[in-house]
């Protein structure tokens, strides 16, 4: 039997697997199974070179039980709405991880903003929120960055949106520039409140995180900043990370601050002095203490989960790990970290942004940091205690809490 690797399908199969270890019925089942509602827009836009191009968006609101909706908004050539429905879901199940009053939605934009210049890429943004102005705001959905796109994208999309509706509205969109609302600690947020948990874990399983190896799969925001704080924090050793074009290796330790600005120069890390180069594939195999794959969905399948050698495995990306591979890794003894709650830090921190815009008055960065230390410790002890009682691995753990909460929810308001 083949593996299950659309990303809906997946986050169906978890939910229909922890639905029976809870012992659910179906007709539970199929009231979380699909989002309350997708929308599909079409952007049709003048390109600087005088022509007409179109592309694709889509919004999914998946459930609004336990509050407004989050997610973030993904510009990407290979966006699809399979992925967008699938990270709503899991952003549901985060919120309510984490328990913050939140419910969980998903943007996304078929395009190569790479291959765009700041006009058409502000005039993608704001026909966006226009396409979407009656279906989004504060108190209904509230979205965010995500992959390639950035703090001056969502200040023109709260531009926009405030320009529909004729008033100041910031907590309208978070991941806003600091003079437009945002919230201090937001860029580094998704990593730090990773790193958090990657603390507990190694308080659990007994490991010294000074010295301790670390392989990062993704050198993007969230993986670079993982790979700092790693090492600057905790004294952690970076053996080895990686881009889409490869990754590098060094059994003596990468410094990660000089990764990143070889990448800024480069648009790559391959090619740092000093190191090996190694393919994606490998990286992942290596033997460390802790494993972030912090880059794309599945990349841990069935075909490799036998060969991952780590203690740890810290999901900053969404999806890295297929439902068999979770299986055969739980069976290994690996601990898993699972992405819905590994990488909680960033919507935590955004929904400290929407706090602090309601009553316009803004955190220190260590208030931020301590507030989010507080929620995400909260939220990683409840989950391995939750794993334990069910004899399951982290994830139907995370799910078990995640579904009572917005089941609670839901008949509380009469819902089901």
């Amino acid at each position: 039997m083949s593996e299950i690797l659309d990303p809906f399908k997946i986050s169906q199969k978890q939910l229909s697997d922890a639905c029976k270890l809870a012992n659910y019925d179906s007709e539970i089942y199929t009231a979380l199974s699909e989002p309350e509602r997708f929308v599909e827009i079409k952007l049709t836009m003048k390109m600087d070179d005088g022509s007409l191009k179109t592309f694709k968006g889509f919004r999914s609101q998946y459930n609004s039980a336990r509050g407004p909706m989050k997610g973030g908004i993904r510009w990407h050539p290979e966006e699809s709405a399979s992925l967008v429905k699938a990270l709503s879901a899991w952003m549901t199940w985060k919120t309510a991880c984490v328990d913050i009053p939140l419910g969980g939605a998903k943007g996304g934009i078929i395009c190569n903003p790479k291959e765009m210049s700041n006009r058409e890429i502000e005039t993608l943004a704001r026909s966006y929120i226009r396409q979407l102005a009656d279906i989004i705001g504060p108190t209904i959905d509230v979205p965010a960055p995500d992959v390639y796109t950035n703090p001056q994208i969502m200040a023109w999309m709260m531009d926009e949106y405030e320009k529909i509706v004729r008033h100041h509205a910031p907590s309208v969109i978070t991941g806003k520039p600091l003079p437009l609302g945002g919230s201090a600690g937001r860029s580094i947020a998704t990593a730090k409140g990773g790193v958090f948990t990657v603390r507990e874990a190694a308080k659990d399983i007994g490991l010294d995180l000074n010295g301790a190896t670390a392989v990062v799969q993704g050198y993007g925001n969230a993986g670079s900043w993982a790979a700092k704080l790693l090492k600057d924090d905790y004294n952690c050793k970076i053996i080895a990370v990686s881009d889409s074009r490869g990754g590098i290796y060094d059994r003596d330790g990468i410094d990660p601050h000089v990764a990143a600005e070889f990448k800024e120069k480069t648009r790559t890390v391959v090619g740092l002095k000093g190191t090996k180069e190694i393919s994606n594939e490998e990286l992942l195999e290596l033997e460390c203490d802790i494993l972030v794959p912090a880059a794309l969905e599945n990349v841990i399948t069935r075909k490799n989960a036998n060969n991952i050698n780590t203690k740890i495995i810290a999901e900053l990306a969404n999806g890295p790990t297929t439902p068999d591979a979770d299986q055969t890794l739980f069976e290994k003894g690996v601990l898993i970290i699972p992405d819905f709650l590994c990488n909680a830090g960033g919507v935590t921190v955004s929904y400290f942004e929407m706090v602090q815009g309601y009553y316009r008055y803004f955190w220190t960065e260590k208030e931020v940091f301590e507030a989010l230390d507080r929620v995400m410790t909260r939220a990683y002890r409840s989950t391995i205690e939750q794993s334990q009682k069910f004899d399951t691995h982290n994830r139907m753990g995370a799910y078990m809490i995640s579904l009572e909460r917005v089941l609670t929810a839901m008949r509380l308001r009469g819902w089901i």
